[in-house]
């Protein structure tokens, strides 16, 4: 007789159904798993072993086998030792086959038989869901599982536990999802002094998801307004929610089965490598711009990453999506993030002021930026110049909007972006629109037509940065809640990207 479970195989975020199959044969005794198991699911059969044995049941005298069907789908990590001890259990009796084959099962065995938190319990409960199964999850994963409505989530403390539910003699109640977490600590966009036209850049990023890059002297306040660009954004819908949890389960940064509707903002050092970045590694595991999915990646001193880390992101951030390409796998993850980058004019950082510059000024500003490749920069649809901040304006009272104000108009471009893109799946925001679409949402009239015509002839905009004009002046004008973009609107778009600053 052949007894199945049910648990996943994780490649990117999607959850593939693996069946469990268990068989008793005659023959010298021993448990073998097969079906391309990694290191960690072969040790399972020492774990489930030692965890059945500390709750007194004896293994048969027979050869054990486990298959783990598709066979030639690799199989990683610690939580299949569940799913194989249910099989096995089923297969000596001591629960009803019937009933674990209706459950997905996930979870690591402890020797004492307690079951250990995994990871990627949120993508799990979506497949069984899917298949029309239950999950039994370990205890601490219960709270993050049940956030998938659809899903029936048993969550147990132990084995024993398992057991016993299954055997009807203690069944276990489903798991309730976890708190919804805020972010109360959202730094204000008030705390800036000065800076007026970095913010209004910023509020213009936000409210089209545009990318956005600042240089400037060190310590004129690029990294205090990056730090603020969360307290502007809108919260994550409840789809971008699911959507980028469904990341960070798999990545472990779920906290206690907290599902967070701020958006991500992440902030990798320069010396990051490019696995980090884009994803890689063993498990071919999320990297920070797909961890970024929906929300922000801040690169400070964007120079000084590498030029290989910083040629990878520009595809993924025209695509909204990587492949991470293994010789046995290609994992794909979403990776749809603002990119906000922040620079030094050179390596000293005094380039503009002729009393403190470096004696190689100005080749050392030519050469520091020249790290930077065009096609990297041309995707950056804001450009800004950060100047220093006189000392005597740090005394001067808080000038300009709260965070709660920009934020507001920000909510209010963004409702009106998923009004226009209704019906339009892979289209959420301005930065989204390309083609016929963009053509039909973005085009000028009249002098606001012949002014970008003027400038893109002068400064040989290339046809991404024309399209990255458009872009931007489109969200300037629903941020002036105008139906029609004007000459203003066009001209301020240009103003972020042509001549006048460091790096035209």
């Amino acid at each position: 007789m052949v007894a199945r479970a049910y648990t996943v195989a994780f490649e990117g975020v999607e959850a593939r159904t693996v069946e469990v199959q268990c068989a008793l044969s005659p023959g010298v005794p021993a448990f073998s798993i097969v079906g391309l198991p990694d290191k960690a699911v072969s040790e399972a059969r020492d774990r489930v072993r030692a965890a059945l044995s500390a709750m007194a049941i004896a293994l048969p005298a027979r050869k054990i086998t486990v298959n783990l069907s598709p066979a030639d789908l690799p199989k990683e990590g610690s939580h299949f030792d569940l799913p194989i001890a249910l099989a096995l259990l089923a297969a000596i009796g001591v629960i009803p086959e019937e009933d674990v084959a209706q459950a997905v099962a996930l979870g690591e065995l402890s020797l004492d038989g307690s079951l250990v938190p995994v990871i990627g319990a949120l993508p799990a409960a979506m497949a069984a869901a899917e298949d029309d199964r239950a999950l039994v999850c370990p205890q601490a994963c219960g709270a993050e599982a049940a956030w998938v409505g659809a899903a029936h989530v048993i969550a147990a403390g132990s084995l024993a536990a398992v057991i016993q539910h299954f055997t009807g003699q203690s069944p276990l109640p489903p798991a309730d999802p976890g708190e919804v977490r805020d972010d109360a600590t959202l730094r204000d966009l008030a705390d800036v002094k000065g800076q007026e036209r970095a913010k209004r850049a910023l509020e213009i990023a936000a409210a089209g998801r545009h990318h956005l890059l600042m240089t400037g002297p060190p310590g004129s306040g690029k990294s205090m307004l990056a730090a603020r660009l969360p307290s502007i954004l809108p919260p994550l819908t409840p789809a971008e929610a699911l959507e980028t949890s469904m990341i960070h389960s798999l990545a472990g940064l779920i906290d206690e089965g907290g599902i967070s509707r701020s958006r991500p903002f992440r902030d990798p050092h320069h010396t990051a490598s490019t696995a980090s970045i884009v994803g890689g590694g063993r498990g071919a595991k999320p990297g920070e711009i797909s961890l970024a999915h929906n929300g922000v990646l801040f690169l400070d001193e964007l120079p000084e990453f590498a030029r290989p880390v910083l040629e990878t992101l520009r595809q993924p951030v025209e695509t909204g999506e990587v492949v991470v390409a293994r010789a046995n796998a290609h994992v794909r993850y979403p990776c749809r993030f603002m990119l906000v980058a922040a620079a030094n004019p050179c390596r000293c950082g005094h380039l503009t002021d002729a009393s403190r510059a470096c004696a190689k000024a100005p080749a050392c500003g030519e050469d520091y930026l020249g790290r930077i490749s065009g096609p990297l920069l041309d995707r950056f649809d804001l450009r800004i110049e950060v100047p220093p901040v006189e000392i005597g304006d740090l005394d001067l009272a808080p000038s300009g909007d709260t965070s709660a104000s920009v934020a507001a108009r920000v909510q209010k471009a963004r409702e009106i972006q998923t009004a226009r893109f209704d019906g339009q799946p892979r289209t959420r925001t301005n930065a989204d629109a390309e083609g016929n679409l963009l053509t039909e949402i973005a085009t000028p009239e009249g002098e606001a037509r012949d002014l970008l015509l003027k400038a893109a002839d002068r400064f040989g905009l290339s046809a991404r940065g024309h399209h990255r004009v458009l872009r931007v002046a489109r969200t300037i004008a629903d941020l002036a809640e105008a139906e029609t973009i004007r000459k203003p609107h066009v001209a301020e778009a240009l103003s972020y990207r042509l001549p006048g600053n460091l790096l035209a």
